[in-house]
């Protein structure tokens, strides 16, 4: 009997343009518009690529304010399906703060072997206090909100969070009286996952106007001045992203490094273009259930990270910058002023709120130390590029720390580890099936 024609029809080759991609693409025609609208000085260029960056960042930035509040409500509330979760979350607060002490270490030390201020031809008359700044007054009297509204009007993400703990600890305390609540916030955290979604994937469009900009508005001649400020950022993340984390995953969660990378590494790269912890938060929780840690540990410590945990932002750059601002004013730094540094660093990373930028908290550490404010306005021209690697930085911190503590705790999956794949996720809804409650080993 002859085959049918069905059988005997080839299947048709289908091609797909890989996300990751997409985003190499989108930044090398970032780089040529940039440096097209700059030499040949075409205005309209310029303010075209200005207009697709900031509507990607402003859709980024649209979804925000209810994804935390309902990210943080939902992840504290998923503890209850969890075993020991007042361990977890303590181990993860732990090691949040053991890789932000090294990260910071690693800032001063690079700042200390390099003096990135000198040389730069930089005054202090270059420099203007920002509009925008912190101090552990504003810090610490901040958290609480005068009213619910604001916070959300305002984008102020600390106070967000504030009210998303105190609402998930109240539903933890009613119990099933607070469980119609619950469904209703799951559901809406779905329906703004699913929206951000979409505007992830306009990320290689997002990536042109952003790339665009900082080329077009700085060029090459900005970027010289800044040479060994910028080269220190980037080294100083770069050790902390491939060097002490991979250590920490082989020595502390006994796994393979290169496997985790391939998995967390859709997050990554969208954290590079898109500068904003809180923004990448959805993939960045599907890369770290895909690699093995359960999705009730990971529904917690993902959003928990994405505002505090910021090991680019909050320890690595101000580290170099209050460095940088110091030599630029000629002010000598002692080790009281590089332990402030480091206290800084561990507890008021929450001030940087996973937003693009690191003002606050860089404002935060020179309030500290006594450093003048107006050299934070040497560094604005250059942190959009700064920023790309900070927060790649951040997310990957953010990924690394719930796989080192669900493999100490002995609930992380090592098959799914071991075969997660560096290929894009399809979105949330892609969602493997609900796994049983994680079982979490008495210690002895």
């Amino acid at each position: 009997m002859s085959a049918s024609p069905q059988a005997q029809a080839p299947a048709k080759a289908s091609f797909k343009f890989p996300f990751w991609a997409q985003i190499v693409a989108g930044l090398a025609l970032g780089v040529l518009f940039g440096w097209l609208a700059r030499s040949q000085d075409v205005s309209w260029l310029k303010t075209t690529l200005e207009q697709v960056g900031d509507i990607f960042i402003q859709l980024l930035k649209l979804a925000v304010a209810p994804l935390v509040f309902f990210a943080i409500l939902v992840s504290i509330t998923n503890l209850r399906k969890v075993n020991n979760a007042a361990r977890l979350a303590t181990r993860t607060l732990l090691w949040f703060m053991i890789t932000s002490l090294i990260a910071v270490a690693i800032g001063l030390a690079i700042g200390l072997l390099t003096d990135p201020g000198a040389g730069t031809g930089l005054t202090p008359a270059d420099g203007k206090e920002p509009k925008r700044h912190g101090s552990w007054i504003d810090f610490l009297t901040g958290i609480v909100p005068k009213d619910i509204i604001t916070p959300f009007t305002e984008l102020n993400v600390l106070q967000i969070v504030f009210l998303a703990a105190v609402a998930g600890i109240a539903a933890l305390q009613l119990g099933s009286k607070a469980q119609p609540v619950l469904n209703l916030a799951e559901s809406v955290l779905e329906l703004l996952q699913k929206a951000l979604w979409w505007v992830i994937r306009l990320a290689p469009i997002g990536t042109v106007g952003l790339i665009g900009t900082a080329i077009a508005s700085y060029g090459w001649d900005l970027i010289g001045k800044y040479a060994t400020f910028t080269a220190d950022i980037y080294i100083g993340c770069a050790l902390v992203m491939f060097g002490v984390y991979p250590l920490l995953l082989a020595t502390v969660a006994k796994v393979n490094p290169v496997q985790f990378f391939k998995g967390a590494w859709p997050a990554i790269q969208l954290a590079f273009v898109s500068r904003s912890s809180v923004g990448t938060m959805p993939v960045t929780q599907k890369v770290t259930e895909r690699l093995g840690v359960p999705k009730e540990y990971a529904s917690f410590a993902v959003p928990f990270g994405a505002t505090t945990k910021m090991d680019g932002c909050a320890a690595i750059y101000p580290a170099l910058a209050a460095i940088f601002i110091a030599n630029i004013f000629d002010v000598q730094l002692g080790i009281k002023e590089y332990l402030l540094i480091a206290f800084v660093s561990v507890v008021g990373s929450a001030a940087t709120a996973g937003l693009t930028g690191a003002t606050v908290m860089l404002t935060l550490t020179l309030s500290t130390l006594g450093l003048p404010l107006a050299g934070v306005g040497l560094l604005m021209a250059i942190d959009p590029i700064l920023d790309m690697m900070r927060t790649a930085t951040n997310v990957a911190g953010q990924a690394v720390v719930p796989v080192i503590v669900a493999a100490r705790e002995g609930i992380l999956d090592k098959e799914a580890y071991a075969t997660a794949s560096s290929s894009p996720l399809d979105g949330p809804a892609a969602e493997p099936a609900a796994a049983e409650p994680a079982k979490v080993p008495v210690a002895a």
